[in-house]
């Protein structure tokens, strides 16, 4: 009998101390699992955007790592690369180009086909928040493929009151004779094809794409119908002869008007604060002239488009990439980018907003818009017209024939 006991005794011993033991083990794993979670994933960014927009662009992303800390290890890096030039630095090596980019609209096509861009997941909820316009201008084939950011990627007229009444801003020929009453000027900048579409774009006289998507068709040489390629031609070389009138690059055009010797000119909403800055109370805008042509009263034209942001389709942190470039555009920070830049918002809500309906520029660029198409042409536009307007703002110096010089600036343009 005590031989059992001892043996029962001895049994509840040993299942004792395998209790014991196994929990001891189990405790020593729990102990190990939680030394060795993982740590916050580092994630390094690049983001390139304009030289002017580095302040609100680091503001932006601070307060987007300040959203996210704890998820991951954030650097972030904001470096200046013009919104005009991203597709060609990006193109260039996509593996090595920026996570998140600012472009403008008209690069798009080639950056998707470049494979530069993957179409946007919630695609639809983007849409949902975003102008119609700006949605068209980041989509192709049905796809969307870039964050609408602005809305305002176009470009009207700035008077200044004090010399300029609003009848006179109406048209050109009485923004000219305003401008050489005072000894001031009105300026444009005719070395920039974005700009002279303007003489062109409203007249019947037709540019745009080919259906490859990157040769161009062109009628500006058209030597029949109402308005002729060379009565366009015409008009212009009167205005460059005016002596209230000067070509002027964007920057040369802010530069007068701080220093008083420009009290009009065609610009952007970029201008917008530096011009209210100069001005004051006398800082008009409006939409752009009518300008005299074959006896008539042309309404000027303008490319209209927006900012957009991408993810580079190589980035080696695409959800982080896409989470900032969301960031970069949701409501609060292109609220944000009003209130800082002056920028239109493509976000409905802003757009909606009254800070932004009383913004005279918005205003100016909104009444422009009816006159206004995307901008939607090949590689080959550009320096063709830049050519042409140049020798129209220059007087013509070399006397070639007007209808030689459309002719060959149309074959430009048209080239494949």
């Amino acid at each position: 009998m005590e031989y059992i006991m001892s043996k029962r005794i001895c049994g509840m011993l040993l299942a004792i101390l395998c209790i014991a033991l196994l929990t001891g083990c189990d405790m020593g794993k729990k102990t190990d699992l939680e030394n060795t979670e993982p740590e916050s994933q580092k994630v390094e960014l690049v983001v390139w955007g304009a030289e002017e927009d580095a302040e609100l662009m680091n503001q932006i992303i601070e307060s987007f790592q300040i959203e996210y800390q704890g998820e991951a290890d954030f650097q972030i890096l904001f470096e200046v690369q013009g919104e005009s030039q991203c597709k060609d630095a990006l193109i260039g090596g996509l593996e090595d180009g920026a996570d998140v980019f600012t472009f403008a609209d008209d690069q798009l096509n080639a950056l998707a086909a470049a494979g530069a861009l993957d179409p946007i997941e919630n695609a639809d909820e983007v849409r949902s928040r975003n102008l119609s316009s700006a949605v068209e201008a980041a989509t192709v084939n049905n796809q969307l493929y870039a964050y609408p950011l602005t809305a305002d990627n176009g470009y009207f007229l700035y008077y200044n009151k004090q010399y300029i009444t609003d009848g006179q801003a109406k048209t050109l020929d009485g923004i000219l004779e305003a401008a050489a009453a005072s000894g001031k000027l009105f300026t444009m900048d005719w070395s920039s094809a974005w700009y002279v579409y303007s003489f062109f774009g409203n007249t019947g006289l037709q540019v745009g794409l080919n259906d490859d998507g990157i040769t161009n068709y062109c009628t500006w040489n058209q030597a029949d119908g109402e308005i002729r390629g060379i009565d366009i031609a015409k008009a212009m070389l009167r205005i460059a002869g005016n002596p209230g009138f000067a070509s002027c690059t964007d920057e040369e055009f802010l530069n007068g008007v701080k220093d008083g010797s420009v009290i009009a000119g065609v610009s952007g909403v970029w201008n917008a604060v530096a011009v209210k800055e100069a001005w004051g109370e006398n800082a008009g805008a409006a939409k752009l002239p009518t300008y005299s042509c074959r006896g008539s009263q042309v309404q000027m034209a303008s490319f209209s488009g927006c900012k957009l942001i991408g993810v580079n389709a190589y980035s080696d942190h695409p959800k982080w990439a896409s989470r900032l470039a969301e960031w970069i555009t949701n409501e609060e920070n292109q609220r944000l980018r009003f209130e800082m830049r002056g920028q239109g918002p493509s976000n409905i809500a802003v757009a909606d907003s009254e800070e932004v309906r009383q913004s005279p520029a918005i205003a100016a660029l909104l009444e422009q818009s009816e006159f206004s198409q995307l901008q939607r042409v090949g590689g080959k536009f550009w320096d063709p017209v830049s050519k042409f307007a140049g020798n129209m703002a220059a007087g013509n110096p070399s006397g070639q024939d007007l209808q030689e010089q459309l002719n060959e600036m149309a074959e430009g343009v048209s080239a494949r």
